[in-house]
C-alpha cells in the first residue's frame, strides 16, 4: 500500500486525469487531496467530481472551498467580493450548469470536508493540511504519536489551516528533532514560486529548467537532523499553462509526479 498526496488543482481537470492515469494508484493505495479543487481553471466542477470519485481518498478543505462555502451560506456582497477576487467565475459558471439536486449534493459534500489529516507512510508520521500549521515550538514525545498529533491539530486555528503562509514556511515546526525524527507537515496553498523570500531553508529552486513551478521541501538544518520538516506541494497550477503543473507526491519514498497544463485546459 502506497500513500499519494496532491493539492491545488484549481479547475485543471484534464491534466489531473492524465496524472492519475499515469500514476495509477491501486485499490489498496491511499490518496489525500489537500484542497483548492475549484476556481481559476476551466473545469472546477469536473475536478470536484474526479476528487469525489477517488477510491480510498480523503479530501480536505482548502481556502477556495472555504470562500465558496461562505458565499453559498451567506450570499452577502462581501462574501461574493472575496470569492470573486480569488477566481470564482469558472466555478460559479460550472455549478450553474448542474441540475439543482446534483449541485446541492456536490456542495454538501464539499462543505463536509475536514481541515486536516494524519497518516503514516514509509515509517514516518505526516500531518496534512491545506495551508500548513502555526508552529508551537518543540513538543513532548507523547504529542508526536498519531493520537498526540490529533490533539495537537485540534488545537490549531482553522483559519491557519486554510490560510497561513509566512508564519509556517518561515520557521521550523518544532515537530522534528535533532535526530531527524518526528512528523513532517505536507501542505499546499502557497505556490512554491512564492517561497523565495518567505521560506527559511529551501532544498532547491522552485523552478524546473523549463521555468515551470515544482514541489519544494523546506527546513532541513542541524536542529531537524537534516530533515526537511515542511513539504510544499503546490506546483502553481493556479497560474495555468507555461507556469504551473498538477503534481503529486508518494509519501512512502518521496517520489514526485508531474503533469504539465496545456493551453486552454
Amino acid at each position: 500500500m502506497a500513500t499519494y498526496v496532491f493539492s491545488d488543482v484549481h479547475g485543471h481537470r484534464a491534466p489531473l486525469e492524465r496524472l492519475l492515469e499515469r500514476v495509477s494508484p491501486t485499490d489498496d493505495d491511499r490518496i489525500f487531496m489537500l484542497g483548492d479543487m475549484v476556481d481559476r481553471g476551466p473545469d472546477p466542477v469536473g475536478v470536484l467530481k474526479v476528487c469525489r470519485g477517488l477510491k480510498n481518498a480523503q479530501v480536505l478543505m482548502g481556502n477556495h472551498e472555504d470562500l465558496m462555502m461562505a458565499y453559498f451560506q451567506s450570499g452577502d456582497e462581501m462574501a461574493a467580493l472575496n470569492w470573486g477576487i480569488n477566481g470564482s467565475e469558472t466555478t460559479i459558471d460550472g455549478l450553474g450548469r448542474l441540475p439543482h439536486d446534483e449541485r446541492v449534493e456536490l456542495l454538501d459534500w464539499v462543505f463536509s470536508l475536514p481541515l486536516c489529516g494524519i497518516c503514516e507512510a514509509g515509517g514516518r508520521l505526516f500531518i496534512l493540511a491545506h495551508a500548513g500549521i502555526r508552529p508551537k515550538g518543540p513538543q513532548p514525545p507523547e504529542r508526536l504519536t498519531a493520537e498526540g498529533l490529533r490533539t495537537f491539530m485540534s488545537e490549531q486555528d482553522p483559519e491557519d489551516l486554510l490560510w497561513i503562509r509566512q508564519e509556517f514556511w518561515g520557521q521550523p515546526t518544532g515537530l522534528v528533532d535533532s535526530k531527524g525524527k518526528g512528523p513532517i507537515v505536507v501542505a499546499g496553498h502557497t505556490p512554491t514560486a512564492y517561497l523565495e523570500g518567505m521560506a527559511d531553508r529551501m532544498e532547491r529552486s522552485p523552478y524546473t529548467e523549463e521555468g515551470l513551478c515544482r514541489q519544494v521541501r523546506v527546513g532541513a538544518c542541524e536542529a531537524t537532523g537534516g530533515v526537511s520538516d515542511r513539504w510544499d506541494i503546490d506546483s502553481g497550477a493556479a497560474g495555468g499553462a507555461g507556469f504551473g503543473q498538477v503534481s503529486m507526491v508518494r509519501l512512502d519514498d518521496g517520489e514526485e509526479f508531474y503533469e504539465q497544463i496545456a493551453k486552454g485546459e
